[in-house]
Order: structure tokens, then C-alpha cells, then sequence
């Protein structure tokens, strides 16, 4: 019982991070179906529990950081690491797989005759379990962590609270750039044991000439929305040059995803 009530008091302590991760299981079993949603999550959680746990010990793979227990009896610890915080994994992970779908998955042959304003793509297999998804995913998963990490770490300006800290504050403002290639590392092995189930498992009902592009959207709004809120509290507590240097690394990449997903207008078509 005091298990259940401190879950709760976790919900009602982080309900943003609940907020996002509902989000996550709808998109993603409208995607992917619940046989591989539920694996996608256990994966990534798993391997992001390790490897925090391995970090905050040894260092290894995000570099040495430390939870300092200041939300324990507040919030769902598993060991030294709060639950908030290794869920929140999963659900990045699925958001940047989506987009990097975006940019990879063939496009429907039926897509040019639809009068849809948007390319339809195909959830190809071997395109999304390819070695191209893994380590753009990776990149996307590391990028995104650039814009929270540092903000994450000025928690106590904020509603976050101050839970961890760098013994060693690092070049990108007060981050170690071994935590963003320890957020790869996750990424890439998560991505890869994923992958192989994944090719085993029956595909998904829907035809397999059948867009997915607006399923995948989803998932790829749960990628801006994390990045918009997090944004939003970066400029809240005036940290402008850290703001616009995050909203700056998206430009390019969001330029790109709209040139690949908005089909050109017809001409005569306004």
C-alpha cells in the first residue's frame, strides 16, 4: 500500500512526464501495436535503468552524476534513481525513432494519386529495423537531450527541483558531452535489441502498402511538444542564449522534415 500511495504521490509530483508518456502508448500502438509497445518500452527502460544506475557508480556510459535524494518520500525511486526520470527515456526514444522514420521510410507508390497534402509512407521492415534508423535515431535522441539536460540541470529555478548534479560541470552550459554520448549509447543498444523483435513479430494489421505517415506524426508531435516544453521553461527562467541555441539546432531539421512530408501543390492548385 505505501508502494501504491507513493506512486500516486509520483503521478501528482510529475504529472508532465505521465502526460507525455500516455502520449507515447497511444501513438505508438497506433503505430506499432501493443505486441511491440510494451516491448519498446520494457527495453528501453531497462537498458536506461542500467545504465543510470552504472553511471551514478562508475561513470560509465554518461559520465559521473549524482541524484542527491532530495524528492525521496515525494516521488517512485527504484534504488538511487527516480522512476520519473528513467521512463522518461522510453518515451524520447519512441519520439525520435518516429521522426527519424519520417525521413527514411519509402514512400507509398499510391501516394502521388492520394489527394492527401501529405507523402504517405510505408512502414517498410527493413527500412525501419535498418542500420540508417539506428544511428539517426541515436543523433535525434542525443539532440534532444541537449535541450533538456541543461535546463534539467537549473531544476531549482524551476518546478523540476534540483535532483542531480555534475561533480564535474561540463563545456555545454554545465553538461559533460559524455552524458549526450551516453544517451546514444541507450539509444543504440535499445534501438538494436528492439530491432530484432521487431522482425520476428507478425506485422501490423494494416495493409503493408498502407501510409502511415499521420500515425507517425504522432509520435514525431510528441517529439516537438517535449521540445516546445522544454523550451518554454529555458526562456521562463531567462536563459535566452540557451534557449535560442536550441531552437536554432531545429530549424534545419524541421525545414527538411517539411520538405519530405508536404507534397508540392499542383500547378493551377492554389
Amino acid at each position: 500500500m505505501d508502494l501504491l500511495a507513493l506512486f500516486f504521490k509520483t503521478i501528482l509530483f510529475r504529472p508532465y512526464v505521465f502526460a507525455f508518456l500516455a502520449a507515447f502508448l497511444f501513438a505508438a500502438i497506433k503505430l506499432i501495436g501493443w505486441p511491440r509497445t510494451w516491448r519498446f518500452w520494457l527495453i528501453s527502460w531497462g537498458t536506461a535503468f542500467v545504465c543510470e544506475f552504472s553511471s551514478t557508480r562508475n561513470g560509465i556510459p554518461f559520465g559521473w552524476y549524482h541524484y542527491n535524494g532530495s524528492t525521496v518520500g515525494q516521488e517512485l525511486y527504484f534504488s538511487n534513481i527516480p522512476f520519473m526520470d528513467s521512463i522518461s527515456f522510453s518515451f524520447l526514444l519512441y519520439a525520435a525513432y518516429t521522426l527519424t522514420l519520417c525521413f527514411f521510410l519509402p514512400i507509398c507508390p499510391s501516394s502521388d494519386r492520394s489527394r492527401s497534402w501529405l507523402t504517405g509512407l510505408r512502414f517498410d521492415r527493413a527500412t525501419r529495423t535498418g542500420w540508417a534508423v539506428l544511428l539517426v535515431t541515436a543523433l535525434f535522441y542525443a539532440c534532444i537531450d541537449m535541450v533538456i539536460d541543461p535546463v534539467a540541470l537549473r531544476g531549482d529555478r524551476w518546478f523540476l527541483g534540483k535532483i542531480y548534479y555534475y561533480p564535474d560541470p561540463g563545456t555545454h552550459f554545465g553538461v559533460p558531452l559524455a552524458n549526450y554520448a551516453g544517451w546514444a549509447v541507450v539509444g543504440l543498444i535499445s534501438l538494436s535489441i528492439y530491432f530484432r523483435f521487431d522482425r520476428g513479430i507478425p506485422e501490423p494489421a494494416f495493409p503493408a502498402d498502407h501510409s502511415v505517415t499521420t500515425r507517425l506524426l504522432l509520435g514525431v508531435g510528441l517529439y516537438y511538444g517535449v521540445l516546445a516544453f522544454n523550451l518554454g521553461v529555458t526562456f521562463w527562467i531567462g536563459e535566452s542564449l540557451l534557449g535560442m541555441t536550441g531552437l536554432l539546432m531545429y530549424v534545419p531539421v524541421t525545414a527538411l522534415l517539411l520538405l519530405r512530408l508536404l507534397k508540392p501543390l499542383e500547378p493551377g492548385n492554389p
